[in-house]
């Protein structure tokens, strides 16, 4: 098995960055993956005592599928957002003062309109992901279960839509699930794959055009009876992954 492609997610609901390499650390996920987010005005999330809210607290694909068409690229080393929102001119904005987040919010909380609940904020918290899981892990999927989903209900579906971290090859498909309880090499990390990944309604916008497309979690029940779809890894020990390193099971 080898890696095809990286990814990070800096704002939860925004765009993918793809990455050539990262270097993982024990217990902690992609550097910078969901290292944002826009907290809804109701939301009761804390950044002085940050703790996992569930998804609807904040701005999410599963809730507001036009997420999908705002591209955004974080430069972590400025901490500068840049976003390309539809309508609107790109504007950059850094994401350390609160002019900046202020900037980040208002364009945010326009471009959802109704869907906005209050006054949204544009948050983060240090040591704090805003992942669907209360711990942190990485999410990887398998490129050969894609192709053999796509081929069963007869229509392309864009790995994207599973906003993983690690998209792998070289393993037949639905195999993956077979690693659960297992222990990996991921390039120079080493992950022990811990569960399966529940598919929620997000996996119906497709990330190119913002509509609600495929009935993915209900088409999966369907055809396999469950909606699961990739797996999640938990770094025991850190170290380097590129594109094109192996993903090797480990001996029991």
């Amino acid at each position: 098995m080898r890696v095809e492609h990286l990814y990070r997610y800096p704002v939860k609901g925004l765009s993918a960055e793809a990455l050539e390499a990262v270097t993982l650390a024990a217990g902690e996920c992609v550097p910078e993956d969901r290292r944002f987010a826009l907290a809804q005005g109701d939301a009761a999330f804390d950044e002085a005592a940050p703790a996992f809210l569930p998804k609807r607290n904040f701005a999410c694909l599963m809730v507001n599928e036009r997420l999908a068409l705002v591209k955004s690229a974080f430069d972590a080393r400025h901490r500068r957002l840049t976003l390309a929102i539809p309508g609107q001119p790109a504007f950059e904005a850094s994401t350390t003062t609160p002019e900046g987040k202020a900037a980040i919010a208002a364009a945010l909380t326009a471009y959802l309109g109704e869907e906005a609940r209050g006054t949204p904020r544009f948050v983060e918290a240090p040591g704090h992901a805003f992942a669907d899981d209360k711990v942190k892990m990485l999410s990887l999927l398998n490129l050969a279960s894609v192709a053999e989903f796509s081929a069963r209900i007869g229509q392309p579906v864009d790995p994207l839509r599973f906003r993983a971290n690690v998209h792998f090859g070289g393993l037949a498909p639905w195999a993956e699930f077979d690693l659960v309880g297992r222990e990996v090499m991921l390039g120079g990390a080493r992950l022990r794959i811990v569960k399966r990944i529940i598919r929620c309604p997000a996996t119906q916008v497709n990330p190119a055009t913002g509509e609600r497309d495929i009935k993915l979690p209900l088409l999966l029940r369907q055809h396999y009876d469950h909606a699961d779809f990739g797996i999640y890894g938990l770094v025991l020990e850190g170290g380097p992954v590129a594109l094109g390193d192996a993903l090797e099971v480990l001996p029991e």
